[in-house]
């Protein structure tokens, strides 16, 4: 070719390269990964006549997920304790011309494919700032399970391939040279990232236009949570396609924001069980009406059919328990359960986290057979004015307890604006009494001018224990399991009618430390003594003015305690031995991080003892977290007579 015709060639060429990088939606970021696909038939349609889906068909009208090639990638491939574990990439669709790849985490057991036969397949979907995890895929690998942990938002853990937020930004950049660099999750032109989002301002609530987002109006597929679910349904296709997986037998499960993507998921008919936790069920407010009516979580529960159980926290922030009895009346599950633990928030311990593998057992092994929801009867047409709750638990397997809740800091109604009231309303526990075919209690209520809410626990063993990865990843081994009945609740109308009286007087005793107290306390820790309660935050146990607080302690050595109110400290030195010491606190011994006191003991909501905590500076303070208190010596303290006291006691 001549020297100046191919020149000439060269400049046109450059020309169009840099007519394409100019046309880009995002011209300060270099995508290592990008695929332009202007070949390539968009995944979703254009709006026609610029109007935006204003319902849940019109929202996913014309998408297939089993249409578009999956085109997988394996990035890195390993084997542990017998288990084949994969790193892999595949195509989510395409959209406004170029490609969009999720990565994930995929585990199956290695016995598996030399039996040739087919195991259940399980879609894990991780919440806000969490990460895709092989010790999900591990463990559930090990009980017979294959498992998919997606990484939506681009985080993922795995040995010697770890994408943390700042490897993610990496990759974003094209930063290929760096050690750190990996290939992670590529949304393309669109931006479903999350904690951090690729552009600033993109929020996953919000379904309005902008540079990054598929459509010029205000409209559902604008959002991230439409994006990660049409992601997480080419997950489903991903899974039925393995060699190893029964497509006909595919469960699905998240915590948090994967909860709600567990809901938005569920819709498709391919999903036989799901089990969100801590999402899905609250999201029902959004200023929107065009979000509310298509991204609201009661759109997709109304779309519901398989088997569904929800793990909701009784104070969970996200999940609220006041929306449980609306969600399950909305879902068109026939098969459904809870399960609720008192006093937690966003977290849980094995005998709840446990109940999302036993319902896959059951529905997608048929290994298991989950006892009915507990019946529950609530009386308030008693003699004495004191409303009585009785639970009638299905009794086809031994019963190890039954334990009834109820708190009267519930709210009709409850929005993100209640968070602080909601994470940390106090639940009373109370003794119940076993009667033919049941338990039954007294209810005995402070007021009469707030609600009642109450609900059952019922406990049953396992036969052998299970293990499995919690919320967060972490192991645990659970030996028995828990049950819910479905939120009860009462108006104040409903009880000032029904003529309730209030008997509950206030008490300056927090706590005896006897018979079952520890129903009335909780930790995310049950092998380490530390405990937590909302009692204070409770009308029955509000400090009184100019008082103190006071508490006996017996420590077998000399430890430091630890007392906590919500973010303040006290640290107090026993000495050790076969002595009740008794210990006195004013509101001026409690410091925060910053060696702020505690100004007085009003509107403190939680009351912690334990042998050492991390006091963590506020959002934007630079300094370290600081440790008071320090590792517990000999055996667990015993404690007695936690109470408020009048000054003048002290002296």
């Amino acid at each position: 070719m001549p020297l100046k015709q191919l020149l000439f060639s060269s400049l046109c060429l450059w020309i169009v390269s840099a007519a394409i990088q100019a046309a880009e939606p995002h011209p300060n970021l270099i995508f290592s990964s990008l695929h332009k696909s202007h070949t390539e038939q968009e995944t979703l349609s254009p709006l026609k006549a610029g109007s935006a889906p204003q319902n849940f068909a019109e929202m996913w009208a014309g998408f297939d997920p089993r249409v578009e090639p999956l085109e997988v990638e394996t990035l890195k491939e390993w084997e542990e304790d017998g288990v084949v574990l994969r790193i892999v990439r595949f195509r989510i669709g395409v959209f406004k011309g170029q490609k969009a790849k999720l990565a994930a985490v995929y585990g199956f057991p290695k016995s598996i494919v030399e039996s040739g036969k087919k195991i259940p397949g399980l879609l894990q979907i991780h919440g806000g700032g969490q990460y895709a995890d092989y010790k999900a895929c591990l463990l559930n690998a090990k009980r017979g399970y294959a498992t998919l942990s997606i990484a939506w938002a681009g985080r993922i853990s795995a040995p010697d391939y770890r994408v943390d937020p700042n490897v993610v930004k990496l990759f974003w950049e094209g930063k290929t040279n760096d050690p750190a660099y990996k290939l992670t999750t590529d949304w393309g032109a669109v931006d479903g990232y999350h904690a951090p989002g690729r552009n600033q301002g993109n929020l996953f609530p919000s379904a309005m236009p902008a540079a990054w987002t598929l459509d010029e109006v205000e409209s559902p597929r604008n959002s991230g949570w439409f994006l990660c679910a049409l992601a997480a349904r080419r997950a489903m296709t991903f899974l039925e396609r393995q060699p190893e997986v029964d497509p006909k037998r595919l469960g699905v499960y998240g915590h948090s924001m994967g909860g709600k993507l567990t809901v938005m998921t569920s819709v498709d008919s391919r999903v036989k069980a799901a089990a969100p936790s801590c999402g899905g069920i609250s999201d029902r407010d959004n200023k929107s009406a065009i979000f509310r009516s298509t991204l609201g979580d009661d759109i997709s529960l109304k779309e519901i059919s398989c088997p569904i159980i929800f793990l909701s926290p009784a104070n969970d922030f996200h999940g609220r328990i006041g929306d449980l009895p609306d969600t399950v009346n909305e879902i068109a599950s026939r098969d459904w359960r809870v399960t609720c633990s008192p006093h937690h928030n966003h977290q849980d311990t094995a005998e709840y986290e446990v109940a999302t593998l036993l319902w896959f057992d059951q529905h997608l092994k048929g290994s298991m057979e989950f006892p009915q929801t507990p019946k529950t009867v609530l009386k308030l047409d008693t003699t004495d004015g004191v409303p009585t709750f009785t639970v009638h638990p299905d009794s086809s397997k031994p019963i190890l307890s039954v334990d009834i809740f109820y708190t009267q800091q519930g709210k009709a109604d409850e929005r993100p604006e209640d968070r602080e009231r909601t994470m940390h309303r106090f639940w009373h526990h109370t003794e119940a009494t076993k009667i033919k075919g049941g338990w039954t209690a007294k209810l005995p209520l402070h007021s009469t001018d707030q609600p009642l809410w109450v609900y059952a626990n019922v406990v049953y063993p396992l036969e052998a224990p299970v293990t499995g990865a919690g919320y967060y990843y972490g192991t645990y081994t659970a030996k028995s399991f828990n049950l819910s009945s479905l939120l009860q609740t009462v108006s104040v109308k409903e009880l000032q009618s029904a003529r309730i009286h209030a008997t509950m007087k206030p008490s300056l005793l927090i706590e005896s430390f006897q018979d079952d107290w520890e129903k009335e306390w909780f930790t995310y820790k049950p092998n380490e003594w530390a405990r937590s309660t909302h009692k204070v935050y409770d009308e029955t146990w509000k400090a009184p003015p100019n008082t103190t607080l006071a508490l006996e302690v017996m420590a077998a050595e000399a430890n430091k305690l630890v007392v906590m109110l919500d973010g303040f400290a006290a640290e107090v030195q026993l000495d050790g031995g076969d002595q009740w010491q008794t210990v006195v606190l004013s509101p001026d011994n409690f410091q925060d991080h910053a060696g702020t006191s505690l100004p007085n003991w009003e509107n403190i909501k939680r009351l912690k003892l334990s042998p050492a905590e991390r006091l963590r500076p506020k959002r934007g303070d630079p300094r370290a977290p600081r440790l008071v208190g320090k590792h517990w010596r000999g055996t667990k303290p015993q404690f007695r007579n936690l109470r408020w006291q009048s000054m003048t006691q002290d002296r």
